[in-house]
């Protein structure tokens, strides 16, 4: 007992003769060491019950959050041994501010990670290359443009909490209350397309003209909605262009949209035949070529004629598949086997222009060619 009060007295007498700067930054680099070693084993403990449920949802937040709980789980430990350091005045003022800049950072820096592992963790479980994908759509249209305005909310106030850690902003906030009303209307005047964008995009996410993949034409192209941000839409041209359209455009203009309530659509085809062509014959013909074709996806088939002229009649044929981009496919496929036919088997069936023989008075005159109408 003596040899040891002995050895506590040496280590007390060793600890007095250490300069308080040394101590202070020892019990600084200790709490930051202890703060990282719990985060270490936390999220090591996290990543495996993760790993253990079913579903991926849960490992895409513990990622996300990995690295801003670190820097919150640092800043804790050195708000705890706050009381247990000897600062000056000077020293205590600066700590403080610091302190007003950080935490807000951090704490905004970790609700965006959580907002976007939420939109992260609703593109995994909305699968939308399936063959009927509208409720994944819908849920991937929504989670986009309320993650981006949860964003931009998070971020601002963010901001204003940074500010607000400055006594000069403080204690001029009245003046700037005052004052708001007179800089919101310049703002919102010099600002009023951004802003409309902006209010049309957080109506975009409830109404819904649009969804992610939607097949849509605007603008007179042909795409699909790969994106959709806060203030314009990506459609992707079918040539591998990008049109980028305001989302305002489509809460004021007409367009398009095929895939509205289904992903299932019905093409079409048009053949300009002659008019003595054997409908019967091309209808039973068109059957077997449409239920010989995978594209096809068996709801229904047609062939009619919808139109006649004076030398031509309009034959139209009509097929289902079950997307957009099957149902292009299959209307050139269709084109493709049904002229294919006519020619090999119904020459006769292709559209003729017919003369019209009239012999002159007296039978003195050369025949006389007179070409009957024609389209």
């Amino acid at each position: 007992m003596d040899s040891m009060s002995d050895f506590e007295r040496r280590v007390a007498a060793m600890v007095r003769d250490v300069p308080d700067p040394f101590l202070d930054l020892a019990v600084v680099a200790t709490a930051v060491l202890a703060a990282l070693v719990l985060h270490l084993v936390a999220f090591r403990l996290l990543r495996r019950f993760a790993a253990r449920t079913p579903g991926t949802a849960d490992d895409v937040f513990v990622e996300h959050g990995r690295r801003p709980a670190r820097w919150i789980t640092v800043a804790v430990a050195l708000a705890f041994v706050r009381r247990g350091i000897d600062l000056s005045e000077r020293a205590d003022g600066l700590w403080t501010q610091f302190a007003g800049f950080l935490i807000p950072a951090l704490l905004g820096w970790f609700a965006i990670a959580m907002i976007r592992a939420s939109g992260r963790a609703v593109e995994i479980g909305a699968d939308i290359s399936v063959a009927d994908n509208l409720r994944a759509r819908r849920r991937r249209t929504r989670s986009a443009i309320l993650g981006r305005i949860s964003i931009l909310g998070v971020g601002f106030l963010t901001i204003c909490l940074m500010l607000l850690s400055i006594p000069s902003v403080r204690s001029i906030g009245v003046t700037l209350m005052a004052s708001a009303g007179l800089a919101g209307l310049a703002v919102g005047a010099a600002a009023q397309p951004a802003l409309k964008n902006i209010i049309a995009g957080v109506q975009m996410a409830f109404t819904e003209p649009i969804r992610i993949d939607d097949v849509v034409i605007v603008e007179g192209e042909w795409g699909r909605i790969e994106e959709i941000r806060l203030t314009y839409v990506v459609v992707a041209i079918w040539d591998e262009r990008r049109l980028v359209v305001p989302v305002s455009k489509f809460l004021e203009d007409s367009f398009q949209n095929w895939t509205r309530n289904s992903s299932q659509l019905l093409g079409s085809a048009f053949f300009w035949l002659d008019p003595t062509a054997d409908i019967l014959r091309l209808r039973t013909k068109f059957e077997e070529i449409v239920r010989a074709n995978p594209k096809w996806d068996g709801r229904a088939w047609a062939l009619q004629v919808t139109d006649t002229k004076p030398d031509a009649i309009e034959v139209r044929v009509l097929a289902t598949a079950a997307n957009a981009g099957l149902t292009f496919d299959l209307r050139c496929d269709i084109r493709e086997a049904m002229l294919a036919y006519i020619r090999e088997a119904m020459p006769d069936a292709l559209p003729r222009r017919r003369l019209e023989w009239r012999d002159a008075a007296g039978g003195d005159e050369a025949p006389e060619l007179s070409p009957s109408p024609s389209r």
